[in-house]
């Protein structure tokens, strides 16, 4: 591996961490304010999006841990997607801010218009004040990092 490319994946993985962290945080308070329920139950609901409430919900405690791997593996994808695209796309380095919102709301749109559709979720009926947080969380938390990363990284060029 050249060490630019080397560079590169070092600052995807940073950036991917950092917003994966940030946002799994914010989904956790958020979660435990709301419900009163244990961080482990929120990991759960994201494992049965892969294995099924049934089986997600069975007290495997692999169960939690699947839910975390699963939601870094979607901020790592997130994370990819944008610092390839962002060398191709002008329009991305326009504002980091304002891609930052982009971003994050493209995210929340994929995510809710089309991943939990097809995953073992069952649909839940749309909560107007719940979205605007989500996606909020989205933009701030994902979106801002991986736009200022990638702006840092390519900048230094």
């Amino acid at each position: 591996m050249t060490e630019k490319k080397s560079k590169l994946a070092t600052v995807i993985v940073i950036t991917g961490l950092l917003a994966g962290t940030l946002d799994i945080l914010a989904a956790v308070s958020r979660y435990t304010i709301r419900t009163g329920n244990s961080p482990v139950r929120l990991l759960e609901f994201i494992a049965s999006a892969v294995f099924g409430r049934e089986e997600a919900f069975s007290g495997n405690a692999m169960m939690g841990v699947w839910g975390l791997l699963f939601h870094y593996f979607i901020a790592f994808t997130w994370t990819i997607i944008f610092f390839l695209a962002y060398p191709r796309i002008r329009l991305l380095r326009a504002n980091k801010f304002i891609t930052a919102i982009a971003y994050g709301a493209m995210i929340w749109l994929i995510m809710n218009l089309i991943v939990l559709p097809l995953s073992r979720i069952p649909a839940a009926p749309f909560d107007l004040k719940q979205a605007i947080i989500g996606a909020l969380i989205l933009m701030a938390f994902v979106g801002l990092p991986i736009s200022i990363m990638s702006n840092r990284y390519y900048s230094e060029k």
